[in-house]
């Protein structure tokens, strides 16, 4: 029998050897391929040794744990394609209990530090059964898009004040963007790609910064790095490797929704 293989993604090293121990101790048969510090790793990692099970913390370097998920479901392979179901999800988090509850309401599992043995037996319990399931994949990627998605649009912070400009540099004037005329942001490098029907404004809000003023029921974000006003949307047409992307009126260029978003457009 093959021995089910994780790997850890935990950029604090003490805390990574800590979690290893404890699974060597109550997972004995389980194999650790990789151990990485960083989201962007973790990632290419699991990509590249498709591990069964993924111990991922929430908080790392550049990318967090959620958004080291969605981009790797993402990325994985269509169900058409040979190739292994996706991963067993763990969270590992050192969020206060309220915070938990979302996580509570997913069936993706997750830990809290400091690790306690007990808990840690039960996640074990937990994913020795998921993978111990011969009949049929014991991971199903679109459960665990639907749990992604409730996770990464779970309240954190008191919501700010909705955005109603966009403060705009262009040369040494600042250019004031009513929020009505946005089609687009998209997030490029270090800027925010603003699009207008009119023109493009680069700016140096963090995407996230920006979401979190926008009104989810007229912007949509269809991508890790793209939010788009629902009501512009003209076509939505998925291409022959599978992937769905949108056009917006007033602009000529494509976008490409990600599996994570693609329930949007289910219904069209």
């Amino acid at each position: 029998m093959t021995h089910p293989t994780a790997l850890i993604a935990e950029d604090e090293p003490l805390l990574a050897q800590a979690l290893q121990a404890e699974l060597a101790r109550a997972w004995p048969e389980l194999r650790i391929v990789a151990s990485v510090g960083d989201g962007a790793s973790a990632v290419q990692q699991t990509l590249a040794l498709l591990p069964d099970v993924l111990f991922f913390d929430i908080r790392m370097p550049g990318m967090g744990g959620l958004e080291a998920a969605a981009e790797l479901a993402e990325q994985w392979p269509p169900a058409s394609a040979p190739a292994r179901p996706f991963p067993a999800l763990v969270f590992v988090t050192a969020y206060d209990q309220y915070a938990v509850q979302a996580f509570e309401a997913q069936a993706v599992d997750y830990l809290l530090k400091p690790l306690q043995a007990a808990r840690l037996k039960k996640t074990v319990e937990k994913l020795a059964l998921a993978l111990a399931k011969s009949t049929q994949p014991a991971i199903n990627l679109e459960a665990t898009l639907d749990q992604l998605r409730g996770l990464l649009a779970s309240p954190g912070a008191a919501p700010k004040s909705p955005l109603r400009v966009i403060q705009a540099s262009v040369g040494n004037t600042i250019r004031m963007v009513p929020i009505d005329e946005v089609l687009c942001f998209e997030a490029a490098d270090k800027y925010v790609r603003v699009l207008t029907a009119e023109r493009e404004y680069l700016i140096r809000t963090p995407l996230k910064e920006l979401q979190d003023q926008l009104d989810t029921s007229v912007f949509w974000q269809i991508h890790r790095g793209t939010i788009v006003r629902a009501l512009a949307v003209d076509t939505v047409t998925r291409d022959e490797a599978g992937k769905t992307h949108v056009t917006l009126r007033g602009l000529k260029e494509r976008f490409v929704v990600s599996r994570l978003y693609a329930h949007l457009f289910k219904a069209m």
